[in-house]
């Protein structure tokens, strides 16, 4: 199945009389969106069994650190570090090489020129990534809390702030981020940089709380920091509300600069 099926599906329904609105044109692209994504094995490895994957293999590491002192057990380390690689893996990393292959096959040109709009574009686009990425955390907020004996959230409103100003930064920096790809394979290279500064620095494999202060104090304004720490007060309560008014204010800001970098740099044209 090629990607003339986004087009002609979304051509179909945005053209169906009893269905013009944007919904239904959001619906219809994101519909043929999915089907290829359920089509692509390597997309479907990344998004379902790679988060999964990093959290067992990060079990024996995290049992070993020292988290007396931190509020802190191993399931809350854990799970949501497993929340994080979902949206490493299964948006990010996904929905860059997808925006490069479609903008490099001509697609998102020849999109343009019909009835959709440019943000109705990158959001269908996006919708299939972004749904199956939140119905996992969903699953794994369930299933995982009862496995690692966490436990229901007992602050899900920070929980779902962490999550949705998560998929917003992500999918911001995933559309900016495919301006530097020439290509769907190069896509790959494009997200190394972001993905293991992410794993690495925003505390994910090593909670901030575990790290001296000062480097704590600068690792914190990366852009999944906030996230995760919003994202792991959903089981901790958070620290205090002046240190969760802080992490919010920091994602916003993440999630502004990476509307502005899709505003600024993403490419409709293919790279020459």
């Amino acid at each position: 199945m090629s990607t003339s099926t986004i087009e002609a599906s979304a051509a179909e329904r945005a053209g169906a009389p009893a269905e013009t609105g944007a919904a239904a044109r959001l619906t219809a692209l994101g519909r043929a969106e999915l089907t290829l994504l359920c089509r692509n094995k390597t997309a479907l490895f990344m998004s379902l069994i790679m988060p999964v994957t990093m959290a067992f293999a990060m079990k024996q590491a995290v049992s070993g650190m020292d988290l007396r002192g931190t509020g802190l057990s191993v399931g809350t380390v854990l799970l949501p570090a497993t929340l994080g690689y979902v949206l490493i893996f299964a948006v990010y990393s996904n929905l860059t090489g997808s925006y490069v292959a479609r903008r490099e096959e001509l697609v998102l040109k020849r999109l343009r020129t019909g009835e959709l709009r440019d943000l109705e574009i990158l959001a269908g686009t996006a919708l299939p990534s972004t749904v199956m990425g939140l119905l996992q955390c969903v699953l794994l907020v369930v299933l995982g809390g009862a496995v690692l004996d966490t436990g229901m959230p007992t602050a899900p409103h920070l929980l779902i702030a962490g999550l949705v100003i998560g998929m917003v930064v992500v999918v911001g920096l995933a559309a900016a981020s495919s301006a530097l790809a020439k290509s769907a394979e190069a896509a790959q290279l494009v997200v190394f940089p972001l993905m293991i500064v992410s794993l690495v620095g925003s505390g994910m494999i090593v909670p901030l709380d575990v790290l001296p202060d000062r480097l704590a104090s600068v690792l914190e304004l990366l852009p999944l920091s906030p996230v995760m720490e919003l994202i792991r007060a959903g089981w901790t309560g958070g620290a205090d509300l002046a240190a969760t008014m802080k992490q919010l204010i920091i994602g916003l800001v993440w999630a502004g600069l990476a509307v502005f970098a899709v505003q600024r740099w993403f490419r409709w044209e293919p790279r020459r």
